[in-house]
């Protein structure tokens, strides 16, 4: 009996599906998930505003941590997976960061503007009101006048749209300059730290309209939620941020779990070949490029009012060359060993630099970690790039690969596929 003929066309859009929904289902995901929801309950039941141990400062410092694991997996799926390092995603972050900064200086001094002409024989006219928003926010640079990209800045919605257009829009032309014209490898690195540069020496200025050097301040005072204590609002920032972070890795793991994500590791490992092959690898690179910076873009829009301030100092090259040995210590090419190595790191350095490391006395000399923590950091990259190029993403693989043969009898799949 003949066989009927099948349709090649279905079985891989039905293969494809079955990758795409069982990306859910692989080890790697589920336990950070799962991890992922148990620390978040953790923390917010011990608390303080739950009436726990957990000092407001801690879960800030906690939330914060959060979405600097959010911008490392942005960070890795352009990286560790796209191949492009970039050395200026920390320019779409703190662009999210100035974007609902923008909305939180405008709402709170607008309030405080309203509330000291209560009292005046005449009501003020709304010009009079906006003049004098103006004075109180950019008195400190000389300014009155509010510059026109604070136009929106009196609606929250429209400032959220923002978070997501401003940061998405630039790396889309920045993106189609440089794809387009074939920029590769490290001088595309290069091209990516100087657009970060002149952004950030731009920001610096008085004229540029969000205050120069000063940056944005008391972003931690949420407007209309002044009698709410810092505890509470601590607390819904670090959620927002856990749900921001999850919502994240389950894009990324869904993006590289199918037919995109195997057609962007062809283009890290060997672009050429990927484009004699027919595909369109400038399309490619520009939407992952422009997605991560989306990302970022909204994971500093929870940074900042748990960080209180912004400034353009959030956006100098370093801050991304850090981003860069964070997802090389937490291993490269695994979304969950970028969130390994943002939270190892940025949580160690804030003790470190925060003055709770022991100083270490040599007689000779004494070492205050506080001097010496970049050094350590910067001899802790060479050492991982050079004896554990798999970071500490590599360790799971060392812990679980020997039980997965054992159970099946035969060699594992390179776990960074996950």
């Amino acid at each position: 009996m003949a066989t009927p003929p099948t349709n090649p066309t279905m079985s891989e859009r039905g293969r494809s599906l079955v990758r795409h929904r069982s990306f859910l289902a692989q080890p790697s995901t589920i336990v950070v998930m799962l991890l992922l929801i148990a620390f978040t309950v953790s923390i917010v039941s011990l608390s303080e505003a739950a009436g726990g141990d957990i000092s407001t400062s801690l879960v800030k410092t906690l939330g914060k941590t959060m979405c600097l694991c959010l911008i490392a997996v942005a960070m890795d799926l352009v990286w560790g997976y796209c191949g492009i390092l970039s050395l200026g995603h920390f320019a779409f972050f703190g662009l999210g960061g100035y974007m609902v900064g923008m909305w939180i200086m405008y709402a709170r001094t607008e309030a405080i503007v309203v509330e000291a002409a209560r009292n005046a024989p005449l009501p003020p006219t709304p010009q009079e009101i906006r003049d004098a928003i103006g004075t109180q926010i950019f008195g400190v640079v000389g300014g009155s006048d509010i510059p026109p990209i604070w136009a929106f800045a009196h609606s929250l919605p429209l400032q959220l749209i923002l978070v997501v257009l401003v940061p998405g829009l630039l790396a889309l032309v920045f993106g189609w300059l440089a794809f387009r014209s074939r920029v590769t490898g490290v001088y595309l690195s290069i091209l990516t730290q100087a657009m970060t540069l002149a952004l950030s020496l731009y920001l610096f200025q008085n004229d540029s309209g969000l205050r120069g050097n000063n940056g944005l301040s008391g972003l931690q005072n949420i407007p209309g939620f002044e009698e709410v204590p810092q505890s509470v609002v601590s607390v819904a920032f670090f959620v927002a941020s856990a749900v921001a972070l999850g919502a994240g890795y389950l894009l990324a793991a869904w993006i590289v779990s199918g037919k995109f994500g195997s057609v962007i590791r062809g283009i890290r490992d060997d672009e050429p070949r990927v484009r004699f092959l027919g595909y369109q690898v400038e399309h490619y690179k520009l939407f992952v490029f422009t997605l991560t910076a989306i990302i970022a873009g909204i994971a500093g829009a929870l940074y900042y009012p748990q960080a209180g301030i912004v400034n353009p100092a959030e956006i100098a090259p370093i801050a991304s060359i850090y981003l860069a040995v964070w997802v090389a210590i937490g291993g490269r090419g695994r979304l969950y060993g970028a969130i390994i190595g943002a939270a190892f790191v940025s949580l160690l350095s804030t003790w470190f630099t925060g003055g709770r490391a022991p100083d270490i006395h040599l007689g000779f000399y004494t070492i205050q970690w506080v001097d010496w923590w970049q050094v350590l950091l910067g001899v802790a990259f060479v050492l991982v790039t050079l004896f554990a190029p798999k970071g500490i993403g590599g360790l799971v693989d060392l812990l679980v690969r020997p039980k997965r043969q054992a159970s099946a009898g035969q060699p594992a799949p390179r776990e960074a596929a996950e």
